[in-house]
């Protein structure tokens, strides 16, 4: 009893964030948008593989959905900030269902071509450019700073959660013969409207500070903030090197599952939900201390995980010893990406909050920027050797972001000793 006892206040605050009706309503929301796009990114690849079984052109579909985000992630941030986030969520998954909806569509009809999965890499990317920063700013809103680091580690939860199915589901669908790529697409296209749907339902409210502003102006009140402070500017910079490097393994699970262990589109799948089981594992406990004391620490820990876990995968000889892997990698990206999330916007102003977010964000438009340059280093050299390199990356981009902090916290502490009249220096 008394173990049931001690394990009750752990879950109760790991939940504490769902406990506000509108915050539970935006995550489910967020749970049906993911399990579209979840299943959408696998299928892009598999689409990608069939059309041109080359590395290079893996790289180019998620290139493109880089740039694209790269370029709009920005105007995303300045609109979360400026505009009613229901309307920009609504607007924004709307694309998301209208993308999903088109590919089934070609796909079923059988006239996709390769530039349409282009196209539909480059709306997703324009989606999420305004999704993201939209949703983890009303996130904010509805539950306050108190439990903001909660709040960010449950909607990955959300996002991660559905990944432990929602590919392996769509590598099976696409897998089978009278169902295939398109029916999967299908089904895709209605989990976004179900999300579409959930949103509709939120209540609206207006935006804080409405007044019309050159949004290139706002784009660089934003930078010049992070840039003003030294640590935000270091969480950014580590967290779009980290995920630019270590998070490109996704994009080429196919080529890794296909090319090199010769299986098909239902393995693809598996080992794409493999790391979402890790996600899933250390969501709860996570949720639970990441309001706590020690978040930059569990964050440098997890970004060093991340980066041994994808050499590890370049050097795995069977594909269930990949699977394990990921496991362990879909745990630390999960970790890294909320501690490092909420370390960026619990320094941030409100009203700069959805700025923060986008240049967090922008991570992943490296991402995709990567992936082509990445792509054609695999077909020059072996796919292996360059998750080797990807991940001695990611390890080194978290021992730097590490070994500054500490270099500042002892300075700090050695102004401080030093006497009063060294603070306004410091300051």
């Amino acid at each position: 009893m008394s173990s049931d006892s001690s394990r009750r206040p752990d879950l109760s605050a790991a939940l504490s964030s769902l406990q506000v009706p509108e915050y539970r309503m935006l995550w489910w929301a967020g749970v049906f948008s993911f399990m579209s796009v979840q299943g959408q990114f696998v299928l892009r690849g598999l689409l990608a593989w069939d059309l041109t079984e080359s590395e290079g052109a893996l790289g180019l579909v998620y290139l493109v959905f880089g740039l694209t985000m790269l370029v709009t992630t920005p105007f995303g941030g300045v609109v979360a900030d400026r505009f009613a986030k229901r309307s920009v969520l609504l607007w924004s998954q709307g694309l998301i269902f209208a993308a999903a909806a088109m590919m089934s569509l070609v796909v079923l009809t059988d006239v996709v071509t390769f530039w349409m999965l282009l196209m539909a890499s480059m709306a997703q990317g324009l989606a999420f450019a305004f999704y993201g920063p939209a949703r983890v700013a009303m996130a904010a809103e509805l539950v306050g700073r108190e439990q903001l680091g909660n709040a960010i580690t449950l909607s990955l939860l959300s996002m991660n959660g559905t990944r432990v199915f929602a590919p392996a589901l769509a590598g099976f669908l696409a897998g089978i013969a009278f169902v295939g790529i398109g029916g999967a697409y299908v089904l895709s296209a209605v989990m976004s409207f179900v999300s579409l749907v959930q949103i509709w339902r939120l209540p609206h409210r207006p935006a804080a500070d409405a007044t019309p502003r050159n949004p290139l102006t706002e784009i660089r009140a934003g930078v010049s903030y992070v840039n003003s402070d030294r640590r935000l500017r270091r969480i950014v910079v580590s967290s779009f090197f980290v995920i630019m490097f270590g998070f490109n393994y996704v994009a080429f699970i196919p080529a890794l599952v296909e090319g090199i262990f010769d299986l098909g589109d239902t393995y693809v799948g598996l080992v794409s939900s493999a790391g979402a089981i890790g996600a899933v594992a250390v969501s709860l406990p996570l949720a639970a201390k990441a309001d706590g004391p020690g978040g930059q620490r569990i964050m440098v820990i997890s970004g060093l995980g991340f980066g041994i876990g994808v050499i590890l995968l370049g050097l795995a000889p069977t594909i269930w010893l990949s699977f394990l892997v990921v496991i362990g990698i879909g745990g630390c990206t999960t970790a890294f990406q909320s501690l490092s999330n909420t370390l960026a916007l619990s320094t941030s102003a409100d009203d700069m909050q959805g700025r923060v977010q986008s240049l967090m964000q922008l991570s992943f438009a490296g991402f995709g920027i990567a992936a082509a340059p990445i792509g054609a280093l695999a077909e020059a050299i072996g796919l292996r050797p360059t998750l080797v390199i990807m991940g001695a990356i990611t390890a080194g981009t978290t021992a730097i972001f590490s070994v500054l902090e500490r270099r500042d916290t002892s300075s700090a502490d050695g102004v401080q000793v030093a006497g009063s009249s060294a603070v306004p220096l410091l300051k």
